[in-house]
Order: structure tokens, then C-alpha cells, then sequence
């Protein structure tokens, strides 16, 4: 039976670009989207920027621009990132629209119709110097639990632990550094802890929807337990009221009769998935309202990281049930991405651009399968190692999947025209096949990605072994003498290879959209995509074989990992950069260092390493793309100009520890040269340049 699905994202904070956390989201439901459409499914995929609160607010202020041109800014970049992985949302929309500020602001009145707001009297932290109320997120200080340095106000990242700022120890403004002070501000609550809301939650969690699936995974109603109770006599619920408004000055929407107040941005931001599907129904000519009938079939879906639980498992299904609109059906939870076993950051130099992937000329479909074959259904970090990616790709992809049409396709074209002929009955192939398939259908539904992978590859697996045995190119030797048997069974071997390809392909359309879009089109001259029914058909005819993949080059990670061989270039053809203060000079931390010792990184053109003594008792190691311009033994003890602060960078090569100066032109075509900084006689390991 055909379902009527709508599914979102969580909505990027419109602050910045995409990083790899959120790709591997989107391509995380974009897979599962494609797989259902393949069903036969109706879904309606859409997505938004978060573009409210005052982090945005603050950014714009500081750049001197206005809140609605900061988002404008990053909303132009989205498409060059969906499009490059092949992410296909039905629509994107924003949470600063005109839908967005209706939809909440309704919501917000079915609420407090209902008793659920209520106002308050409370002291919040006030930044004396800032001049404004800080958010949570602009305070930090010691956690009351478990007494972890540098948290956030509302929650903590070493515990989990969720208080309000006023529990911090020692707490102080992220924005000045001033020790806040409390103040006294009307503010709007949404009883989180009313009896009505704990009973409505205990039971949701742990129900299910269609078919009887569970709405949420069992790590997560673990977690949910932990601030809902059992339910049970001795076990209570830990909720408290959810403070839901903001003081001016905030970039947000207005509380209705209640001037200077503006909905805290998490109120707002959810709403935004339903605005989102609001202005892609305008659109369609859909309706809205009957789409999302609480009481109708219309499965609501949302992909989310663990480190929003609490406000998707908690708030959100309690914000819908009590303004009478449709909760929920399902939360798909996953965890975070790592490098080579480190947590994803900027701050520790373990961050990957999705931007200088595509820039640098990788396939965005190697990413994606290898994101495929790394997620599951439960509650687990993803881990991007290069040297596995690299294996996984050119292994799987390339030595197993295309290598299978690539032998096959030659004999069919050069010896038999194109046309497919089968030997004896077909039905146990296509009865293997529907197997398989229906097993990988079942997998990706059930979010099982990583099992959908090792399927296919072992079906490939066993193609591959069968089309060795039988050695199609002993087959093929003195062709002109051949007998018909001979020619006849080559022609089935080749075509039952091609049919467990086509099958492959069918099931890696979720995955691979692009590269078996080929593949219908130019190989089968099937159309333009598959869907799981395709699988049994058996093709009878195909076209001369196009080169369908290109291996990952080693070299390829590097240039994704390591920084650009000019890493602090003098204008040289290059405009002066904009002014700065001496505050933001002093930001920097710059340091003598001695090189104690060089040598050429095996496998790198560009990087050479550098073991540099900056003073500090222990010695640095530090990647630097200045290979073209030096030997390794040139360098040895001789001083240069290193930044001492700067994070930490994850390389393929190792941890480069911070940053060598070094000057050449900035047009790259000019063959001025690289120079690295060398201080004059004199200078002492460890000296910071003022």
C-alpha cells in the first residue's frame, strides 16, 4: 500500500557554510527518501535555514551588516552543496519568512489557549559591558553535575546534564568575558511539566506508527527515560517549564501582544519544517492543513544528530499535540562524524570541507556509498578514515560492481551486437535476484544502511565468481571456429553477469543516484531512473560500454586534508586586506622556532615535515607546503616565524601543530617563489613577535 510521507533535515544554523556533519545528514535521508519513492511512496522532502537568535544577530552586527543580508549570504551557497552530492529536498525554504512567523505565532496562541504558557517573573545574566540579556549559549562556566570547565548555560557536553545559566559556577559572558549579573525580566513559559504534557510523552516515546515501527530508537527512549521516568510509582519526571521568549535586542519573531519579546529561536525553528512544507504546498497547489491532518495517513519524519534530542523528543511532539496539530511519527537519531577516530571540530583541526571536496574534483558518489556503508539504525558516530575510504571505493565500487559490466559489456558488443540471450530457464536468476533485492529494500527502509552495502556486495561477489569460473575469455579464443554451443554459452554468461549488474544497480540507486541514472539510460537504454521493481526485468540489449568510475588517488585525500602550499601570502599582485585593531593582532601568537630537523613526506608533491623547537621543552610537528621551493637539509637549524596558536590541523600524514609563515605572489601563474620567514641572528626559541 502506497504511504504519504513527510520527511526533513535538521535546519542549519545560518551562520555559516555546511560542514560534513550536515552532509552526511542529508545524504543519510536522501537515501532513504530515494528508497521509499522507489517503493512507489509519495514523499515530500523539504528543508530550511535556521535563520533566527542571537548568534546570527551578534555575527551581522560585527561584520556591519544586517541580520536578513548575514543569511541571505549563506543561503546562496546551498545549492552548490546539495546539487554537488546529489541531495534532492522538494524545497527549501527559511524560518524568517512570512509562513514561519504565522505557523509560530498560531502555535503559540493554540497553546496558551490551552493553559500551557504561562509568564513569569525570573532573574537571567545580563552582560553589564554588552549591554543585553545573554542567551544560554553566550555564557559559560563549571557544570553544576559534573563540575566540567568551559560549558554552555543550558547544557553540558561532557554529561549531558541540562540546567538553566543561573546553576553555572563561576560563570562569565563568552561575548566580553565579564562576570554577568542577574537581572529581572518578564519572560513566557510553556509547561513542559504539567501532568498532561509528562502522560502524553511517556506514552509517545515509547509508542509506534505505522506497522507498527517504533517512533523513536531504543537508545533514545533510553535517554528519554532519564527525564521522563518510567511512568512507574517512586520514578517522576525531571521536566522543567521551557523558558520560550527572549528580550529585545533579538533577530526573531514577535510574541504576539507582547511587545519587546521575541520567541526563543528552538520555539521557531522546528515550526520552520512545517513552513517549509506550507510554501512548497502553496507551490504545488497542495493542502496544507489536510496533508498534516492529525487524524490523517501522512507519516511526519525527521532526521536529527543526538545532540538535539531533547528538543525534538520532548518539546517539539509536545508543542504539536497541544496546539492540535499532528506530532511526529518517527525521529531518526544519528550520531556524530569523526576523522580517523576524532570528533569532527575546527578548534582540533579535524574538520572537512564538502566545499574543497568538490573543488578539488572528487566524486561526490564515493562519499555518499561510503557514508552508506558506515550508517546504521542506532545511535553510533560515523568514523571518515582516508585510507578506509580510499579501500572501500576503488574495492568495492570500482574492482567489484563496475568491473562486472566493464568484462561483460566487451564480450556482448563485440560479438553479439548488444543483444542479451539466456540459456535454459531463468527463473532461479530472477528468483536470486528478487531475494537479494527485497532483502536490500527491507534494509534501507530499516535505516540499515551498512547491511544494504555488504548484501550488495556480496552479490557481487557471487557475479563475479561465477563470470571467473566460467571463463568467458577462454570462450572467446578462435571465435570463428566456435561451435554454436560455445557462442551460446558465452552469450549467457555475459548476459546473466549483466543482469546481476542492472540488479546491483537498481539497488544502489538510493546511493548512487547519478551513476546508475547512466546506467539506465546509456548502457540498458532503460530511462532515466529505477525502482525496485526493475530489478527482475531482465535486460536484453545493451549499448557499447561508456567508462562508468574513476579510482580514488591517494593523492586526492591529501589534497583534501593538507592546507594550501602558500600559507601566508604578502600581497604580491594582492590587495591589502581589511583593516584590523590591535586587539585582533593580538590574537595571534607569534613565535621563533628553530628547525631542528626536515624531511619529505612520502606520498605528498607539496608537504614537507618540520620538527620545530618554539621553546616549550618538547618539540612541534608542523606539515608545510613548501617542498617545490627547499631541500629537507637546507632548512635544518636555520630560525623561522611560526603561529603558535593556531589549532591543531588532522592530516593524513599526522597532526601538524601549527603554522610555518612563509610569503610568494598571490597569483599563482606568477613563478615568484616561496619564502619562509627567517628572523635575523640573535633570536632565541620561544621569542613571540610583537
Amino acid at each position: 500500500m502506497s504511504r504519504t510521507i513527510f520527511v526533513t533535515t535538521a535546519l542549519p544554523y545560518a551562520n555559516g557554510s555546511f560542514h560534513i556533519g550536515h552532509i552526511m545528514e542529508y545524504i543519510q535521508a536522501d537515501i532513504w527518501v530515494r528508497s521509499m519513492r522507489m517503493a512507489g511512496n509519495t514523499v515530500h522532502f523539504v528543508g530550511a535555514d535556521d535563520a533566527h537568535g542571537a548568534p546570527i544577530m551578534l555575527k551581522a552586527e560585527a561584520e556591519g551588516i544586517t541580520p536578513q543580508e548575514l543569511v541571505a549570504r549563506y543561503a546562496a551557497e546551498r545549492p552548490k552543496y546539495l546539487n554537488g552530492f546529489h541531495i534532492c529536498f522538494d524545497h527549501w525554504h527559511s524560518t524568517d519568512s512570512p509562513e514561519n512567523v504565522e505557523l509560530s505565532q498560531s502555535i503559540y496562541k493554540s497553546l496558551k489557549s490551552a493553559g500551557f504558557i504561562e509568564s513569569r517573573s525570573v532573574e537571567q545574566f545580563y552582560d553589564p559591558v554588552k549591554g543585553m540579556f545573554l542567551p544560554d549559549r553566550y555564557i559559560k562556566g563549571e557544570c553544576p553535575k559534573c563540575h566540567a570547565k568551559d560549558q554552555y548555560g543550558d547544557s553540558c557536553e561532557s554529561c549531558g546534564a541540562v540546567y538553566t545559566p543561573t546553576d553555572l559556577i563561576e560563570p562569565y559572558s563568552t561575548l566580553t568575558q565579564a562576570r554577568p549579573v542577574l537581572k529581572s525580566s518578564e519572560h513566557f513559559f510553556f509547561k513542559l511539566s504539567d501532568p498532561r504534557c509528562v502522560e502524553f510523552l511517556q506514552e509517545w516515546t515509547t509508542g509506534t506508527h505505522a506497522e507498527g515501527r517504533k517512533r523513536l530508537q531504543n537508545e533514545v527512549i533510553a535517554k528519554t527515560r532519564e527525564w521522563l521516568g518510567t511512568g512507574e510509582e517512586g520514578s517522576e519526571a525531571k521536566l522543567n517549564d521551557w523558558d520560550i521568549s527572549r528580550d529585545a535586542p533579538y533577530f526573531g519573531i514577535e510574541i504576539p501582544d507582547a511587545p519587546g519579546k521575541y520567541f526563543y529561536v528552538w520555539l521557531d525553528a522546528p515550526v520552520g519544517y512545517l513552513a517549509s512544507l506550507k510554501a512548497y504546498c502553496k507551490q504545488k497547489g497542495m493542502d496544507f492543513d489536510a496533508l498534516l491532518d492529525p487524524n490523517g495517513d501522512t507519516e511526519q519524519v525527521h532526521f536529527i544528530g543526538k545532540d538535539i534530542v531533547y528538543f525534538h523528543a520532548l518539546f517539539w511532539p509536545a508543542m504539536l499535540k497541544f496546539s492540535g496539530r499532528k506530532t511526529p511519527d518517527a525521529l531518526h537519531v544519528h550520531g556524530f562524524i569523526t576523522v580517523s577516530g576524532e570528533k569532527m571540530s575546527k578548534s582540533r583541526g579535524t574538520g572537512i570541507s564538502p566545499l574543497r571536496y568538490l573543488d578539488i574534483g572528487m566524486d561526490p558518489e564515493w562519499l555518499r556509498y561510503y557514508m552508506a556503508a558506515k550508517l546504521n539504525a542506532h545511535v553510533e558516530d560515523v568514523d571518515f578514515n582516508p585510507d578506509d575510504f580510499i579501500a572501500r571505493v576503488n574495492s568495492d565500487l570500482v574492482g567489484k560492481y563496475v568491473n562486472i559490466a566493464s568484462r561483460a559489456a566487451n564480450f556482448i558488443t563485440r560479438h553479439f551486437d548488444g543483444k542479451l540471450g539466456y540459456q535454459g530457464d531463468t527463473q532461479a536468476l530472477q528468483a536470486d535476484i528478487q531475494k537479494v533485492t527485497d532483502e536490500v529494500r527491507a534494509d534501507f527502509e530499516a535505516r540499515e544502511y551498512g547491511r544494504a552495502v555488504r548484501r550488495i556486495m556480496a552479490y557481487a561477489d557471487t557475479i563475479n565468481q561465477a563470470f571467473d569460473a566460467a571463463q568467458p575469455w577462454v570462450m572467446a579464443k578462435g571465435w570463428a571456429d566456435a561451435s554454436d554451443e560455445q557462442k551460446a554459452a558465452l552469450q549467457d554468461i555475459c548476459s546473466r553477469a549483466l543482469a546481476g549488474f542492472k540488479a546491483l544497480s537498481v539497488m544502489l540507486t538510493p546511493v548512487l543516484p547519478a551513476l546508475t541514472a547512466r546506467v539506465a539510460s546509456e548502457l540498458f537504454q532503460d530511462g532515466e531512473s529505477y525502482t525496485w521493481d526493475d530489478a527482475v526485468k531482465l535486460p536484453v540489449h545493451i549499448e557499447k560500454f561508456k567508462h562508468l568510475m574513476q579510482r580514488v588517488e591517494p593523492k586526492m585525500l591529501d589534497d583534501l586534508f593538507e592546507p594550501p602550499a602558500v600559507e601566508a601570502p604578502t600581497p604580491g599582485g594582492e590587495p591589502i586586506a581589511d583593516t584590523i585593531d590591535i586587539k585582533d593582532f593580538a590574537k595571534l601568537d607569534l613565535r621563533i622556532a628553530k628547525i631542528v630537523s626536515c624531511d619529505e613526506v612520502e606520498g605528498s608533491d607539496k608537504l614537507l615535515r618540520l620538527q620545530l623547537d618554539v621553546g616549550e621543552g618538547r618539540l612541534r610537528q608542523v606539515f608545510s607546503g613548501i617542498k617545490s621551493a627547499y631541500k629537507p637539509e637546507d632548512l635544518v637549524n636555520k630560525l623561522t616565524v611560526v603561529v603558535a596558536n593556531l589549532a591543531p590541523r588532522k592530516m593524513r600524514f599526522g597532526v601538524s601543530e601549527g603554522m610555518v609563515l612563509a610569503a610568494s605572489h598571490a597569483d599563482e601563474k606568477v613563478d615568484a617563489g616561496i619564502y619562509i620567514l627567517e628572523p635575523w641572528a640573535g633570536a632565541q626559541p620561544g621569542m613571540r613577535i610583537s
